[in-house]
């Protein structure tokens, strides 16, 4: 695996791990030295006027899309993202699915980030199913105000 300073993180599925592809994400992020880290908070499935919609697929998408939102405000894209952390209510294998098909979709070719999932009771609003917050590397160069 190479760590050149022009490559800012290398994302990778380890031998002698299972390949988590099919869950939608990676096993690990490699960051290379010199890069920026950007930090984004937990974003929900609500639109832009605060409307959170009931159904769990639909927050997902929206919440992925606002995370797009967030990480093109610094000057990145979705697959400058390293890690992401899921926080889903009510979880099951019905929600992973729906999960893994937004992230492979979001991301497409791009590797997907690593990501852990937490199932939770509930979140900060009512209503709310779905969150992720996310920790990107983009080189310094790459900075939007």
């Amino acid at each position: 695996m190479s760590h050149q300073n022009d490559v800012p993180m290398q994302l990778s599925n380890p031998e002698g791990l299972y390949d988590p592809t099919e869950n939608g994400y990676s096993h690990l992020a490699v960051v290379s030295p010199g890069n920026r880290l950007v930090l984004i908070a937990g974003q929900g499935g609500e639109n832009a006027n605060g409307e959170l919609p009931g159904d769990f697929h639909l927050q997902v998408r929206w919440a992925l899309s606002n995370l797009k939102v967030a990480i093109n405000a610094a000057g990145g894209e979705l697959s400058d993202i390293a890690k992401l952390t899921t926080l889903v209510v009510d979880h099951d294998e019905d929600k992973l699915r729906v999960l893994a098909e937004e992230i492979r979709q979001a991301w497409g070719s791009d590797p997907a980030p690593v990501q852990t999932l937490i199932p939770v009771p509930r979140l900060a609003l009512d209503g709310m199913l779905f969150e992720v917050e996310a920790t990107a590397v983009l080189p310094v160069e790459a900075y939007a105000s």
